[in-house]
């Protein structure tokens, strides 16, 4: 069975933000402001999506 996958994309910009949030963007696999990219549906990735959920939009 294929594992869940959650779309995200990077909606806001990360200038002037925290480290450990542009470090959750960079770990998510976003670099650039509209990048969309697909990642596993982990609690580990979900933390990373809730800590930055005000620069995300995500679905899936």
């Amino acid at each position: 069975m294929a594992e869940a996958r959650i779309k995200v994309t990077l909606v806001k910009s990360l200038i002037g933000r925290l480290e450990s949030h542009k470090a959750c963007a960079r770990g998510l696999g976003l670099r650039r402001m509209h990048q969309t990219v697909e990642v596993i549906d982990t609690p580990e990735n979900r933390g990373m999506i809730n800590k930055i959920s005000y620069l995300l939009k995500s679905e899936g």
